[in-house]
């Protein structure tokens, strides 16, 4: 008999965890699809994926593009783009191994590169920059091909199938990094394909989503106005470049950011200080088209660094941890408690409350 809308169980939609080591120690990736593993009752099977800070050691100056072909057809296509813009120092296959879960894979790729110094002149645009238009020009013309991963140092594996069988199909326990993020999918308005399983990535970004995002059409508006191109067909991928474009494009904190996003709301405003207020109705006034509304928890990694962040209402669970030096965070504390039993503290960060983590002060990853 066909279920109805109330007779699913759907245990808040999705799953995210997080590890930060601040001693930039390594983690192995095994630890994280551990974690991710003990909330699979949050996903369906139609999306799982990881993103790993610290991967690449030995390729850490060269952007690392992850892309998913349809076929060879656009592998070539793409290969002809990135040799017209780039300097490609290694280029091959993805890792991956057969599991029995994981079904009709895109060719998967993995490109190690730095813009062409000429082109770099020529444009007049700083290295960051120039990837990310290259990243948007790919995933918009090139047919059947999607990057999505672009850092340094740092990459996406994401996939159509339960997170626990997307970390076993990547081989993630052959790899090490100081700070791994993962997602476990339960898409409910949007499909369930490669390209559009979480983490969304551009340039050493990476987004893991727990919600839906009701503001999509009007974030999705502003960011395009400034080049970006949402065409993964997943409303989180706009939140993506928010981010992008707030930090690494305006310059603002990551408190600023999280401060647009998740803005308080007016009557908590003017009751601040006056000089926190002035700010926050600046921020509220001049990016209203960014915030995010409808539920939501969010883990933002970047290069050195972790943010979670819930939204306003905390419509969606995030638990926070700490061991040592080493950071958890997760939609359950399940999640953390499976890899982490003893932990020095546990907490629930407050609905619009950035919890914001980087590596200690000296460390070189």
């Amino acid at each position: 008999m066909l279920k109805r809308e109330g007779q699913v169980r759907i245990p808040a939609g999705c799953a995210i965890s997080g590890i930060f080591s601040r001693s930039g120690a390594p983690v192995n990736g095994g630890r994280i699809v551990q974690s991710i593993a003990a909330m699979h009752d949050r996903s369906n099977g139609l999306g799982g994926g990881f993103a790993g800070y610290g991967i690449y050691p030995g390729y850490k100056d060269y952007f690392a593009m992850h892309v998913f072909f349809d076929d060879q057809t656009a592998r070539r296509d793409c290969e002809e783009f990135l040799q017209r813009h780039f300097d490609i120092v290694n280029l091959s296959r993805i890792p991956t191994r057969k599991v029995k879960s994981i079904r009709d894979e895109p060719l998967i790729w993995r490109y190690f590169v730095q813009p062409l110094h000429h082109k770099l002149a020529d444009c007049q645009l700083d290295e960051a920059e120039y990837v990310s238009r290259c990243v948007m020009r790919i995933n918009s013309t090139v047919k059947g091909a999607y990057v999505f991963s672009s850092g340094k140092n740092m990459g996406v594996f994401k996939a159509v199938g339960y997170p626990e069988d997307v970390g076993e199909f990547y081989r993630l326990e052959e790899y090490e990094g100081y700070c791994w993020t993962a997602h476990g999918r339960y898409p409910t308005n949007t499909p369930g394909w490669w390209g559009g399983a979480h983490p969304f990535a551009l340039l050493d970004y990476s987004v893991v989503h727990n919600g839906e995002i009701s503001s999509y059409d009007a974030n999705r508006r502003w960011v395009e106005m400034f080049g970006y191109r949402c065409s993964l067909l997943t409303d989180t991928e706009v939140i993506a470049y928010i981010f992008d474009y707030l930090l690494r494009r305006l310059g603002l904190t990551l408190e600023e950011a999280a401060a647009i996003v998740a803005a308080p709301f007016w009557d908590t405003i003017s009751r601040m200080p006056e000089e926190e207020r002035e700010r926050m109705i600046c921020l509220r006034r001049k990016f209203s088209s960014l915030l995010i509304t409808g539920p939501f928890s969010i883990l933002l990694g970047f290069e050195g660094g972790l943010m979670a962040l819930n939204d306003r209402l905390k419509l969606r669970s995030l638990v926070a941890a700490e061991a040592g030096d080493t950071f958890y965070v997760a939609s359950e504390e399940c999640a953390i408690r499976t890899i982490q039993p003893q932990l020095n503290r546990v907490w629930a960060p407050r609905g619009g409350e950035p919890v914001i983590v980087r590596l200690n002060e000296g460390v070189q990853v």
